[in-house]
């Protein structure tokens, strides 16, 4: 890798498009000056707003894109027109050809991950890529996985995705052996569906060295923190995460209604509101923002379609911290660790 982080961003990407990934890439080289961005875009939208943007300006590099993936575009559509000219997949290219460490996209998740999967292909071992996310909980954060890409994902799958999870942990988190938990109905054994049980059992009998495996973990333990890595498929998870949003959203609706219903509940709030904004930001999706494409030849953020400039800026930070950590060789470790492990165990 370079001295410099090398970011390449989907300009056109989200509900915003430059409205947003400008200005956020503008606010995270006051915090990470050793990122040089790759933009990708329409040059008649980005150059005229360039000239807000003198440090993003001066950190990056341009290459105009003819088409733009929308938001409501299905895979296959955005693959058969974007491939090899739209600005999603440029970006992407670019993590493929060496020019970048690591791409961000606010823009449609499904025409990303599609790709995402077509242009830098899943690593050896991997048969399919996971979505993982960063979630906040009562000790710090966690990360989930996966949070929509692979449905019905089987025991195999549940295993990669613990080994994926593990190696995020340790690269973004300082986490020696992250813990690694199972979501599951219920924490006895005899619970869950096959494909569960099954990669629970092959994760306690195989003992992988570079994470400890917690046993099953239930829905109430996301929020605890019971585990640094939470692993399920994609369904459940994807349920998972939109019911968190969800939740968030209806909590802060009947704060806000309970903070304007008296005299003294506006003057309560008044003295209290630096923690009620910050508990607003801790719990707001657009801010706690950036999906992780995991298990592919290279490093892509998702950010959140709906996100604002600090939003995004989050997701590109994320993205620097897994670049600088060595994600991408972390996971390689893991993987090559646990297929001899399993060839020992054969063998024995």
């Amino acid at each position: 890798m370079s001295s410099k982080v090398r970011i390449s961003l989907d300009v056109m990407g989200g509900d915003n498009g430059a409205d947003t990934v400008l200005p956020g890439a503008e606010l995270i080289l006051e915090r990470c000056p050793d990122i040089h961005f790759c933009l990708f875009g329409d040059q008649k939208v980005i150059e005229p707003l360039m000239a807000q943007y003198p440090k993003l300006k001066a950190s990056s590099s341009f290459e105009h894109c003819d088409v733009s993936i929308t938001m409501d575009e299905k895979p296959s559509q955005a693959l058969r027109k974007g491939r090899g000219k739209s600005s999603m997949w440029q970006a992407i290219a670019a993590v493929k050809n060496g020019d970048a460490d690591v791409a961000v996209s606010a823009g449609n998740t499904g025409a990303l991950m599609a790709m995402s999967k077509f242009c830098l292909r899943t690593m050896a071992g991997i048969e399919r890529p996971a979505i993982a996310a960063m979630w906040p909980t009562m000790r710090g954060e966690s990360i989930v996985l996966d949070v929509g890409a692979t449905v019905g994902a089987d025991a195999q799958q549940l295993i990669d995705f613990a080994i994926l999870g593990g190696a995020m942990a340790r690269s973004i988190q300082g986490v020696e052996r992250p813990s690694v938990g199972l979501l599951n109905i219920g924490v006895e054994e005899v619970k869950g569906v096959e494909e569960v049980r099954t990669a629970g059992r092959m994760l306690r009998e195989l003992s992988p060295t570079n994470m400890t495996y917690a046993g099953f973990v239930e829905g109430d333990d996301i929020g605890k923190g019971t585990v640094d890595v939470v692993v399920t498929e994609g369904f459940a998870g994807n349920i998972a995460l939109k019911t968190a949003e969800g939740t968030a959203k209806q909590l802060a609706s009947y704060l806000r209604a309970a903070m304007s219903r008296t005299i003294m509940a506006k003057i309560g709030y008044l003295f209290a509101r630096g923690a009620f904004e910050r508990l607003r930001a801790k719990m707001d999706p657009r801010k706690v923002n950036g999906g992780v494409f995991l298990g592919l030849n290279g490093i892509v953020i998702k950010s959140h379609g709906g996100t604002d400039a600090e939003g995004f800026a989050a997701a590109v930070e994320l993205a620097y911290d897994m670049a600088k950590n060595n994600l991408i060789k972390k996971i390689s470790d893991d993987l090559g660790d646990y297929h001899r492990g399993r060839l020992a165990e054969r063998d024995a």
